[in-house]
């Protein structure tokens, strides 16, 4: 087994951390106290590869793998989460989604301009009464021949105001239930659909997130992601890589708290020392440490079974339930270190930790994550 990073890989770790250091973190903490959304800085994302990583060069993308993914989310995120979440959408669920499941003609209208920060995609599947609950979609599309009547309401969809693609969930027969939805491909501008009111977020306050209103919108039924009724194994599958995507957003997240932290208690003093060397600091310096580390291998772990073949849901649902709580620890913990520092909006360890939060709810709950991976050991039993 073999945990090098190879010469590409750390080229493209340095090249994402360079990135956030000197372009995300200056104005950061100013962009969240006004939620103002990056779009000098997503054009960038765009012209340096980040927002079509893993699609094929044939439609614009990096051709990169899954492992290079997760460094890129890792990096970004220890600064702003915000443009991260941005990263993650476009490349797990809209680029992935419909270069894996889309038609040939919709990857060649659709994937140059995602992947080169042309127009950003967004991933609706969420609803006031289908959160966790993928099945119950009350958003519907009627089928009436050569198209589809889209009406209903998504709710927290990140990039919602800024996209120029949506890939809209809807149920098309109730009576089959899950087997009666499907994925749609609704354009921006289309007559009937409207952005709702800009979410005031606890935290990744710098990304853009709406509400979607469809009203007798009319698909074309060329705009349909797979075959009559996929739209439900399109979501499902969709969010696995997704769940890797959020669970890296969370590890840079803990990896950038404990980086802050270890500066921090390197230059505070306290009792005639800097306090990195009082051992109640150490202890959790060591901890934080330790968390990071491991879900940094989970995340890997996961990225390295999709970039192979092997299935890969249980382990980007552990990767995404681990990192998300490595998250918020280190976060409070670094909060902890700062002391009084820490809970002013200079030091950039609360927003580490307001940021840290949304981890644990979005791409499934962590309770989902759970029921995830108990299903899996009641299908699979534990393995080795």
């Amino acid at each position: 087994m073999n945990f090098q990073l190879t010469e590409e890989h750390r080229m493209i770790q340095q090249m994402a951390r360079d990135f956030a250091e000197k372009e995300l973190k200056p104005g950061v903490i100013e962009r969240d106290a006004s939620q103002t959304f990056p779009e000098d800085l997503v054009k960038r994302m765009g012209e340096m590869g980040f927002l079509g990583m893993m699609v094929d060069p044939e439609y614009g993308g990096g051709g990169m793998d899954t492992v290079s993914y997760v460094l890129v989310m890792e990096e970004l995120s220890k600064w702003d989460a915000s443009a991260s979440v941005m990263v993650s959408v476009n490349n797990s669920l809209v680029c992935w989604g419909l270069e894996t499941f889309g038609n040939e003609e919709q990857k060649r209208k659709y994937l140059p301009a995602l992947t080169s920060g042309e127009y950003l995609g967004a991933f609706c599947l969420s609803e006031p009464e289908a959160g966790s609950d993928a099945t119950q979609q009350k958003t519907t599309a009627i089928d009436m021949g050569d198209h589809y009547v889209l009406n209903g309401t998504k709710n927290w969809i990140t990039n919602g105001g800024r996209a120029g693609l949506y890939l809209v969930v809807a149920q098309t027969d109730a009576d089959k239930r899950h087997k009666g939805i499907n994925c749609l491909i609704v354009e921006r501008g289309t007559p009937g659909f409207e952005i709702g009111p800009k979410e005031d977020k606890l935290g990744i306050r710098g990304s853009d997130t709406h509400s979607l209103n469809f009203n007798e919108v009319i698909v074309p039924k060329e705009n349909r992601v797979g075959e009559d009724g996929f739209g439900f194994k399109f979501a499902m599958k969709t969010l696995d890589g997704g769940r890797i995507g959020i669970a890296s957003q969370a590890l840079g997240i803990a990896s950038g708290s404990l980086e802050v932290a270890t500066e921090y208690a390197k230059i505070r003093k306290s009792f005639g020392t800097e306090i990195i060397n009082h051992q109640a600091i150490q202890f959790k310096l060591a901890e934080m440490a330790t968390e990071v580390d491991a879900a940094r291998l989970l995340c890997l772990k996961a990225a390295f079974e999709k970039d192979n073949g092997m299935p890969y849901g249980n382990s980007a649902a552990m990767a995404k339930l681990y990192a998300s709580k490595t998250a918020m620890f280190c976060a409070d913990q670094a909060i902890q270190i700062h002391g009084g520092n820490g809970y002013v909006k200079e030091y950039h360890v609360e927003r580490f930790l307001r940021d840290a939060k949304i981890t644990e709810i979005y791409e499934g709950t962590s309770e989902i994550q759970k029921m995830v991976i108990a299903r899996n050991l009641q299908r699979m039993g534990v393995k080795a």
